[in-house]
Parts: C-alpha cells; sequence; structure tokens
C-alpha cells in the first residue's frame, strides 16, 4: 500500500525544498528558482491525485449498436486541465518575476535582497537629509 504512494512523498519533499529556498535564500534568481519549484510539486501533486489506477483517458466507446460501454473506470481529465492552466499561468508568472530581478540588478547592481534592502534605506535617508536641508519657500499673498 505504502509503495504505490511513493509520489507523494516526492511531491513533499519538492514542496519543502521549494519552501526552503524562497525562505533561506537571498538571491532573488535563486528565490524564484524556488518558486518554480514549489510550483512544480504543487503541479505534480494535482496530477497524481487525478490519475485512476487502472483508469483510461476520459473518451467514451461506443459500441455496434451506438450505446455507450459500461464498466469502464476513466481518469479524472479535471485536474490535468486545471495543471495546464497553471503551468501557463506559472511560466508568465516566472518571466515578469525575471524581468523585475533584472530591472532590480540594473538599479541597484545587485540581486541580493539585504543589499538591496540597504541600500534602498540609504536613498530614502539620502532624500530625507536633502528635503529637510531645502530652504522653505514663502508664498506671496
Amino acid at each position: 500500500m505504502i509503495a504505490n504512494l511513493w509520489h507523494y512523498g516526492l511531491v513533499v519533499v519538492l514542496m519543502m525544498t521549494g519552501l526552503y529556498i524562497v525562505i533561506a535564500k537571498r538571491n532573488y534568481v535563486k528565490k524564484m528558482m524556488g518558486l518554480a519549484i514549489f510550483q512544480t510539486s504543487v503541479i505534480m501533486l494535482y496530477v497524481t491525485m487525478g490519475k485512476v489506477t487502472g483508469g483510461t483517458p476520459p473518451i467514451f466507446v461506443q459500441n455496434d449498436d451506438g450505446t455507450l460501454t459500461e464498466g469502464i473506470v476513466y481518469s479524472n481529465p479535471l485536474p490535468m486541465v486545471l495543471m495546464l492552466t497553471a503551468i501557463v499561468v506559472g511560466v508568465a508568472t516566472m518571466a515578469v518575476g525575471l524581468a523585475l530581478v533584472v530591472r532590480i540588478k540594473e538599479a541597484y547592481g545587485t540581486v541580493e535582497d539585504d543589499l538591496v534592502t540597504e541600500l534602498n534605506r540609504e536613498d530614502e535617508a539620502r532624500r530625507h537629509l536633502s528635503a529637510a536641508a531645502q530652504p522653505i519657500k514663502e508664498s506671496k499673498s
């Protein structure tokens, strides 16, 4: 029984690996790869749940007299269709995420989370100091 459920163990290992990478790594590219691994594990979970042992593709078979053959076990097509959509959305999300990483690299010169946060704080402090140093303009009324 447990030997038939090995794929769920693989899903859990992939899911935890992806989650660990997203949380522990500071590089934005590595975080994006962690998200991709996590997404792959979720897709694998849904596809394996939709597979029925001994099931055939959900194509109805007609007898010679035009009636449908009974007693055939079909696999559920809905998880496969939903996961096909999830794959397309995941690829688009990954493309947007990586494009943002490229823009962050151009703006800050790094893709490390700590350095980007530090540079952002320094830039904010510089703006605050320069705004405080400017004289207040008096309005003429």
